[in-house]
């Protein structure tokens, strides 16, 4: 599944970058870089949205255990309001990256958006389906977010967080609409709330 068109240009170190989180009404944006050895098959790795909780709290472990480095970074409800999603997003996927040791030479952003990458960077877009080490970074960035939506959970329990991970389903807006907004709620996603 790895791109080998990236190294066929001389380029070893190479990170695959995705976020988890960009749409939801509340909590953080999550973003992972991770570099995985070359060659290395994890059998079952996917883009993290095509799998099942469990397979991708079994694949965080195998992905954790056997990359060569990976990071893990959120940028907070307040980021998000200050700078928009997308620019939190970029500030995660930085903050993510900055912890890889070594530090890459490219980073392969899953999407068609890289503006704000503070290291040379290419998009591809369906990353995630496409290339394994994007398709790991989307499954440690879900696991991740999803782990702290849960612990969100227990200090929320009227919004179904663990049900939902704060994206805007019935429940969710039933719980919005009988309760009104709690800390980790994204204001400038409430608006289009009618």
């Amino acid at each position: 599944m790895k791109d080998k068109t990236f190294y066929s240009d001389g380029i070893v170190n190479v990170c695959g970058v995705d976020e988890a989180g960009r749409g939801p009404l509340a909590g953080p944006v999550c973003a992972a870089a991770c570099i995985l050895p070359v060659g290395l098959e994890i059998p079952g790795l996917d883009d993290s949205k095509k799998l099942s909780p469990q397979k991708r709290e079994e694949l965080y472990e195998i992905i954790v255990s056997s990359a060569i480095t990976f990071g893990i970074a959120f940028a907070s409800v307040e980021e998000i309001e200050s700078l928009n999603i997308l620019n939190a997003t970029f500030l995660a996927m930085n903050r993510a990256i900055e912890q890889l040791v070594p530090q890459p030479a490219l980073a392969l952003i899953d999407g068609n958006r890289n503006s704000g990458i503070s290291i040379p960077s290419r998009c591809v877009v369906k990353g995630d389906s496409l290339c394994a080490d994007i398709a790991a970074a989307s499954v440690l960035a879900k696991v991740t977010r999803d782990r702290y939506m849960l612990s969100m959970a227990k200090q929320y329990p009227q919004y179904g967080f663990e049900n939902h991970k704060g994206y805007g389903t019935v429940q969710h807006y039933a719980a919005l609409h009988d309760y009104g907004p709690c800390p980790i709620h994204r204001p400038s996603f409430l608006k289009k709330m009618h």
